[in-house]
């Protein structure tokens, strides 16, 4: 089974170039299922409820979240509607809008649990500890299926590595996400555990992080505050392919991607 894994979608140049070549990623890698990282799709920073239609409208599976899940505050009622589809970190306090884990079937019959969590270090928002969160969902998701995907969001490499060798032998991937740019870091690990600490960024590649260079060296030159705008070179998009068993949860193998949105 293959389950492709799409890094944070940056406004519309990601949501365009997500548009443009998932079809062709999916045929090429015979793709069985497909997550994407969503938190950045609406004007670089969180998502409204219009554009995540469009995301998974193009045919993927699960979207996950981070920090800027609150953003647009349109998405509340969304999470609540669309629980199956799109999660928010799952060690949010309890009374949240939305949901942290969920069970979706592939097209191949085969059940995916996926699971969205958010670091601690340096982030904004006082959560769970992320790591006894996965522990909890963990034991309920593989009385359903061995399949199991991470989104560890967090800012720090340590956090996500820790998570990546806290999980081995518990899930099928831990990917990371939040920092944009891809790691050349993927591997299996003993336990069977596939790992990369971030899958990149999908969006504007001549960037930084997907924003206006000039704005953000600004903001660097003067300390102070500076509006943000996405930036507007062609995007690309990154991600991993994972190819799991199906009936252990071990992965086969982990392939990192990186498609530019040449059209």
């Amino acid at each position: 089974m293959n389950i492709l894994c799409i890094g944070d979608i940056v406004g519309r140049p990601g949501r365009e170039a997500l548009g443009y070549a998932l079809g062709k990623i999916k045929k090429e890698h015979s793709i069985d299922f497909t997550i994407v990282n969503a938190e950045n799709a609406s004007g670089g920073s969180g998502l409204i409820p219009k554009n995540a239609d469009e995301i998974l409208g193009f045919g993927v599976d699960v979207l996950t979240m981070g920090d800027h899940v609150w953003d647009k505050p349109e998405i509340f009622p969304y999470l609540d509607e669309h629980a199956k589809k799109i999660i928010r970190p799952a060690n949010f306090p309890e009374g949240v809008p939305g949901a942290g884990w969920t069970i979706v079937t592939a097209g191949n019959g085969v059940k995916v649990g996926v699971i969205n969590l958010l670091g601690r270090t340096f982030m904004r928002y006082n959560v769970a500890c992320p790591f006894r969160s996965l522990e909890s969902i963990v034991e309920q998701i593989s009385k359903q299926t061995p399949v199991i995907v991470v989104d560890m969001h967090a800012e720090t490499t340590s956090e996500k590595v820790a998570m990546g060798h806290f999980s081995d032998g518990k899930v099928s991937l831990v990917f990371g996400t939040h920092t944009h740019i891809q790691t050349a870091d993927e591997k299996i690990l003993p336990g069977g555990t596939a790992y990369i600490t971030d899958l990149g960024m999908s969006g504007p590649y001549d960037s930084v992080i997907g924003q206006e260079k000039s704005k953000i060296i600004t903001r660097f030159l003067t300390s102070m505050p500076h509006k943000f705008e996405v930036a507007k070179s062609r995007a690309t998009l990154h991600g991993v392919v994972l190819k799991v068993d199906p009936k252990t949860g071990k992965a086969q193998g982990i392939t990192r991607l990186q498609v530019a949105h040449d059209a």
